[in-house]
């Protein structure tokens, strides 16, 4: 799919790559649908140099210290890595100003991060002057 220019981003992370499909966000779009793409900070830099009105949420844990507990209770990275991680995590912070909306995913209140979504979907949904989403 790379080779051959079908993804809309991709990015190497951490030595997984990841992308999303063009072909499979038309479609959704095409259908009348909501796309939600979860994406890091420079696949949404891509996107929206791409697509312009594309719709950009960053999801964020409370705090630094909140992030890295998450990090370690997961156990997907320990020692340098998880320095790395909390590293790129601040990082990523600094981009938050390039975002439409942020998202503060307090722990154990999914349900309250989900519904913000939910409530950011639907006021765009309201705009006087839709956004428009050409790929």
């Amino acid at each position: 799919m790379l080779d051959k220019e079908r993804l809309l981003e991709w990015a190497n992370v951490y030595g997984n790559y990841y992308g999303v499909p063009k072909e499979e966000l038309k479609q959704t779009l095409s259908e009348g649908l909501d796309a939600v793409i979860k994406v890091d900070v420079q696949g949404a830099d891509t996107i929206k140099r791409k697509l312009p009105d594309a719709v950009l949420i960053f999801v964020s844990a409370p705090s630094d210290t909140e992030l890295e507990k998450r990090l370690i209770r997961r156990k997907t990275e320990t020692g340098v890595d998880l320095e790395l991680r909390t590293q790129a995590a601040q990082d990523e912070m600094k981009r938050l100003p390039f975002f439409d909306y942020v998202v503060v995913n307090h722990d154990e209140q999914v349900e309250l991060a989900v519904s913000q979504i939910e409530a950011i979907i639907t006021a765009e949904k309201c705009r006087v002057k839709a956004r428009t989403i050409e790929i």
